[in-house]
């Protein structure tokens, strides 16, 4: 676990970081969200002590960072940046095996250990092992950086804006490979992105942050659903018209006092995930709570929205 403890980071002109208090569980894939300058990498690098706060304490499993060697911290969490920081005179086996030469692993150990996660992010060894960072696509490279974070099996894997640089194509493929990685080696993994769909595809938690402060945590779809402040609200304006939740459709005035069991789903399921539900069998019920919504709420909502706020495929 992570616990940032009243964090506050202060340079000259201006406040970084204002007393943020967050934690972060074991195994989650936890997204701090914002626009620029809203200090989402500040505090993200406050973990491995590449910003040291200006007050207030960052703890890993109950231990303070500050307290213990700063090569050892380092060598044992993973850390994936916007570029690869690939360097471009090594193989990438040598570039993927840096950290495990750090820490005395035996060449014989270091060769399968690299082979094997080139395996898992989809870089064949043969193909891949001795080809140098000229000879990657941009996509390619990053997921060197991924192997590179991963090598020495990190419990903790921050990832800073890692996929902003890549193009559309390359991006989803690595969202879908973090994903991935995510549910195979349960790491728990703190990634910093300011893009709002990113956020919500990848994130099990997110906090959203503003000048500094601490906005918002929780679940993507209760974000979404029930934003806590102007801010947030509109942060999300535009997702929110693509990605309306039960939630609204409640609020919107629509349903009926529950008079027979229908299917449970949660107020933050997705208006969308509900349409595929009817498709498949379009007599369904759903209950959220006490309230009962049929088919005919959900024409009756989007017959209530304005014409442009609709999503368009």
């Amino acid at each position: 676990m992570i616990e940032f403890k009243a964090i506050t980071k202060d340079y000259a002109d201006s406040a970084a970081l204002q007393a943020i208090d967050l934690c972060v569980a074991s195994g989650e894939l936890f997204v701090l969200v914002g626009p620029s300058g809203s200090g989402k990498t500040t505090l993200l690098k406050t973990v491995n002590r590449l910003v040291v706060p200006t007050s207030g304490q960052v703890l890993i499993d109950g231990v303070d960072v500050a307290t213990g060697d700063l090569q050892t911290l380092r060598r044992h969490i993973g850390y994936v940046l916007q570029s690869s920081a690939l360097f471009p005179n090594m193989t990438v086996m040598q570039n993927a095996s840096v950290q495990l030469e750090a820490l005395g692993w035996p060449k014989a150990r270091i060769r399968p250990r690299i082979e094997a996660l080139l395996r898992l992010v989809d870089l064949e060894p043969t193909l891949y092992a001795e080809r140098r960072p000229a000879e990657l696509s941009g996509g390619e490279a990053q997921r060197v950086g991924i192997v590179r974070a991963l090598a020495a099996d990190p419990k903790l894997m921050l990832m800073d804006e890692p996929f902003s640089a890549l193009d559309p194509v390359s991006r989803r493929q690595l969202q879908a490979l973090i994903l991935k990685l995510h549910r195979e080696l349960d790491t728990t993994i703190l990634f910093v992105t300011h893009d709002m769909q990113e956020a919500l595809h990848l994130a099990d938690r997110m906090a959203v942050l503003h000048d500094g402060v601490l906005q918002q945590v929780g679940q993507p779809q209760a974000v979404i659903a029930e934003p806590a402040n102007a801010f947030v609200a509109d942060f999300f304006k535009d997702v929110i018209a693509g990605q309306r939740t039960l939630a609204q459709v409640l609020a919107a005035g629509f349903g009926r006092p529950t008079t027979a069991a229908g299917k449970p789903l949660p107020a933050t399921t997705s208006i969308y995930a509900w349409a595929n539900a009817l498709a498949a069998e379009p007599r369904l019920a759903v209950q959220v709570g006490q309230t009962q919504l049929d088919a005919t709420d959900l024409i009756g909502y989007l017959a209530s929205l304005d014409q442009k706020e609709v999503p368009h495929a």
